[in-house]
């Protein structure tokens, strides 16, 4: 037998894709991560209902100094919504305690009122308005207005909807309602120097309850998912046992084939509408690559745990970027046919692009860390070039700003696209070029999506069928 004869690569069976299996899988992972967010936050807010309230049932924030040389200190303006009337109740939500304890030997007043009477009552008198807390360390920032003194003390105001006076700890307690409030501490008199040690607490009974549906909730939705994901697995993993274990590829031969071959006969102006008739392929696409990134993970805990890449998520897998070539192969990645893409993730015989890999019945399983990441940056290097992407720059005033810059391959497209409007040929060398920028990419796609362990070799295979001399 001739040892030099070109390998002729048997013919595929058509192998069917588990897509129940896929789908029960994504919809697990999915389900998985608002079950565990759910399960987090009732965590938390059943730790706090039963471990951080008083005894009167307050969520209490440390006591805090509060001083100034002006007439009062307020609050920024809260807005609790629309409603500016009084009597719009939102107290089932939460209730608010001020506690404030004078430092001098004057009596203090806390009160809330709504803000645009609070604003005529201390219009032109001296305040210091909180415009910024910091918490580490605790820190108070000031935004001083007006100079005077009010014409009467605040206690005498009919306005405020809480109020509290006098000497010592004064206490204030008020059910939120709808509207903008401002908080306002001031001596009783109305007189200058304000100081005060302050603290504020909140009550809010629906804390327990939410905890508890949360936990419950996140509970049942986990237990879905996890079913789904279980099923969904086993699914593939039935769906593996019906091929035998794939040999190794001949070393003169690609693991990763991408074919494509060029229309003797391209419209001049198609091109200029195929990015609308390529949506209805976008949306499916989207769904699949969300889908292609989730197997991707469960298929690198497979590999981590077993050394094989479950088959029914190879061969999902290898469908979305079939798919995916076939588009680009007729949009705007090769532009290279007007033949409309099939809606499929399976081989088509009689389309001019197609893409194929082999099955691998080993991989790595220390190298499923590493490669995807740390190993294929140089690759990563290399396909920012051809494809393009976005980076930052800096403006005149100092300020980032993202950029696009265009990559190599979609140059040689457009360049090729105006030849075709113009001429009405697509330059074969060009197309050659495209062909193997494309088959760069894609190489690196199947390495850093854990599907093989041969390393995309730094070399630009141009042509429309795949090399058969590779080396190993």
């Amino acid at each position: 037998m001739d040892s030099t004869a070109p390998h002729v690569a048997p013919p595929q069976e058509r192998r069917h894709v588990p897509v129940g299996s896929v789908v029960a899988v994504v919809i697990g992972c999915l389900l998985l991560l608002p079950a565990f967010g759910a399960l987090a936050g009732g965590s938390v807010l059943t730790w706090a209902n039963s471990t951080q309230r008083d005894d009167d049932g307050y969520f209490t924030s440390t006591t805090h100094h509060l001083e100034t040389l002006r007439r009062a200190i307020t609050s920024d303006e809260v807005d609790l919504g629309f409603d500016t009337q009084r009597g719009s109740e939102m107290g089932d939500l939460a209730t608010i305690r001020l506690r404030v304890d004078g430092t001098g030997e004057r009596p203090v007043f806390v009160g809330i009122g709504p803000s645009d009477q609070v604003d005529a009552y201390l219009r032109d008198v001296g305040r210091a308005q909180i415009s910024d807390v910091t918490t580490h360390p605790f820190r108070v920032s000031y935004r001083y207005t007006g100079s005077g003194a009010p014409k009467s003390p605040p206690g005498s105001q009919t306005f405020w909807v809480a109020q509290a006076s006098g000497n010592g700890v004064q206490t204030l307690r008020w059910p939120l309602e709808s509207g903008t409030w401002t908080l306002v501490v001031m001596n009783a008199d109305g007189s200058a120097g304000v100081a005060v040690d302050a603290s504020a607490g909140v009550k809010a009974s629906w804390v327990g309850p939410v905890g508890a549906g949360l936990l419950v909730a996140g509970s049942i939705v986990l237990i879905v998912g996890a079913a789904l994901l279980v099923a969904g697995v086993v699914g593939l993993a039935r769906h593996g046992s019906d091929h035998a274990p794939a040999e190794e590829h001949p070393p003169g031969r690609s693991p990763a084939r991408l074919v494509g071959h060029l229309d003797p006969e391209l419209g001049r102006w198609l091109w200029l509408v195929k990015w609308l008739l390529v949506i209805p392929h976008l949306v499916v696409l989207a769904f699949l690559w969300l889908a292609f990134a989730v197997l991707t993970f469960v298929a690198g805990v497979a590999v981590l745990f077993s050394g094989r890449y479950p088959r029914g998520i190879f061969d999902f897998n290898v469908g979305v970027l079939r798919w995916t070539w076939r588009v680009g192969f007729y949009a705007y990645g090769a532009n290279g046919t007007d033949r409309y893409p099939p809606f499929t993730l399976s081989p088509v015989a009689d389309y001019p692009a197609s893409f194929d890999l082999d099955y691998p019945d080993h991989l790595s399983r220390g190298l499923v860390l590493v490669k995807w990441w740390l190993l294929a940056i140089p690759q990563y290097v290399v396909v920012r070039i051809i494809l393009g992407g976005t980076r930052t720059a800096w403006t005149a005033a100092g300020d980032p700003a993202r950029i696009s810059v265009t990559g190599l391959l979609p140059w040689l497209v457009f360049v090729g696209m105006v030849g075709l409007l113009f001429t009405g040929r697509y330059p074969k060398a060009l197309f050659r070029l495209v062909i193997g920028l494309n088959r760069w990419v894609i190489r690196v796609v199947v390495y850093a999506a854990l599907l093989t362990d041969r390393y995309p070799p730094f070399r630009l295979d141009q042509g429309e069928e795949e090399p058969v001399a590779e080396d190993g």
